[in-house]
């Protein structure tokens, strides 16, 4: 082969030989980018915060490359919300007397150690008044002589008494309706529900053998409209129970809310 020949074929050799080694070197460069953005990627994964550093950076290019202290990602409070359901109106009217309240003064049976017993009424009526209302009925409180009593109607109506403070040993509660009642089968329905409900709300005992006149022939039953149901009840013996009317307002509170539910939606 001549000398020419040879050279000729020499580079041709290396003219071939060029291209693969670029093609090699830019493959070569390609897998170390992949691996390079993997080894990227994995460490974000790792991080506990790879999807705000994702998301900053997201922000960061939008924004023409500035950068800007990021905003904490706000986290749910871990203290719980009270939901208020918002009571619904039942169409249902309830007449609540706090015994000896109003501007006369009369405070009522009065204990040496100071409790009396127009606290204690208006303490449970206030309570009552508030549970009844959070549940939808349209609640009036009234005071013992309130000009509202003539010929008011509605759907129950219940005084809150307590009785006395004399040492007589007695304790419990009691309920009674009028004497003369226009409506005896409805009244006997509230008081039999406020028996039920308050004694089992307080844990006093019905104490029947100690209603009196004056309570069958209270002065709000001649007052108020013939068909509106009314009853009126003895929380307890200020004396013997006066722990109970002292201290526990809501349960006696309760007792009454109940009782009166009762006897309006069953």
């Amino acid at each position: 082969m001549s000398a020419s020949r040879r050279s000729t074929n020499k580079r041709s050799s290396q003219k071939t030989g060029q291209p693969r080694t670029r093609r090699f070197l830019r493959s070569a460069w390609v897998v170390v980018l992949v691996l390079s953005l993997a080894s990227i990627v994995l460490a974000l994964l790792q991080s506990n915060d790879w999807l705000t550093t994702w998301t900053r950076g997201v922000k960061t290019t939008l924004s023409g490359g500035s950068s800007s202290t990021p905003t904490p990602t706000a986290r749910p409070s871990l203290t719980p919300r009270r939901i208020l359901a918002t009571p619904q109106p039942r169409g249902r009217r309830v007449g609540i007397v706090a015994g000896h309240s109003g501007p006369e003064g009369d405070p009522g049976a009065v204990c040496d150690s100071g409790l009396r017993e127009v606290d204690v009424n208006r303490a449970v009526a206030l309570a009552v008044v508030s549970a009844l209302r959070s549940e939808g009925y349209d609640v009036d409180l009234l005071d013992e002589f309130d000009a509202r009593l003539h010929g008011y109607h509605a759907d129950a109506l219940v005084a809150i008494h307590s009785d006395s403070c004399i040492p007589t040993g007695l304790s419990g509660f009691k309920v009674a309706r009028a004497a003369d009642s226009a409506i005896p089968e409805a009244e006997d329905r509230l008081v039999q529900c406020l028996y039920q409900t308050y004694e089992s709300a307080t844990g006093l005992a019905p104490q029947l053998s100690t209603i009196t006149e004056d309570m069958e022939n209270y002065h709000a039953f001649r007052e108020i409209e013939w068909q509106t149901p009314g009853a009126i009840i003895e929380l307890g013996f200020l004396l013997a129970d006066g722990h109970v009317l002292a201290n526990e307002t809501d349960r006696m509170a309760y007792g009454i809310t109940s009782g009166v539910r009762c006897f309006l939606e069953n």
